[in-house]
């Protein structure tokens, strides 16, 4: 999977496509170099990161799933957003093919009902609180325990709905405290 981020602000700054043509050129040399997916995302999610507004991160994202859904017609193209809104347009402009979402559904009520009307295949990822809040002090009784409920019920939901195209991710990093997580 090779990652475009279409903000300013990424926690990786070689992932950063500030403009249409980086990200051509990025995706070209991902795609080169055997990656299957690329995964778009509009809003960073590094630690500490500010929320930005849904007409911001479709701005952001639009021209960008433009371009390559017209240079790479042909490579899986996965968005990465909690917003089933930007899911929704993204998908009736340009057609996407997979979502990655860390927040499993837990930001936005609507995404499951979104990614089971367009049948689009989902990464759930594991964390605790926001990307603002998420190393402030996590705290777990058991981490992998508390993981494999935290995913047991997520997962439980969205097949009880009739979606059952879910990858899970666990999230390192995401609320986690490598010295006193594990």
């Amino acid at each position: 999977m090779g990652i475009l981020n279409a903000t300013p602000d990424s926690f990786f700054e070689g992932s950063r496509i500030p403009e249409v043509s980086r990200a051509l050129h990025l995706a070209g040399q991902m795609l080169e170099e055997g990656a299957h997916i690329l995964d778009v995302g509009g809003v960073s999610t590094r630690p500490g990161a500010p929320d930005v507004p849904e007409e911001e991160e479709l701005r952001r994202l639009g021209p960008v799933v433009q371009a390559l859904r017209e240079h790479f017609p042909d490579c899986v193209l996965s968005i990465d957003t909690w917003r089933s809104g930007v899911v929704r347009v993204l998908q009736e402009r340009f057609g996407i093919d997979m979502v990655n979402d860390i927040s499993a559904g837990m930001f936005d009520g609507r995404m499951f009902e979104t990614v089971r009307e367009f049948r689009l295949p989902y990464v759930m990822m594991h964390m605790q609180g926001t990307p603002a809040t998420m190393q402030d002090a996590p705290e777990y009784q058991n981490l992998v325990d508390d993981l494999l409920r935290f995913f047991g019920d997520r997962v439980a939901k969205l097949r009880k709905m009739g979606h059952n195209d879910i990858l899970i991710d666990p999230g390192f990093g995401f609320g986690k405290l490598w010295n006193k997580t594990f």
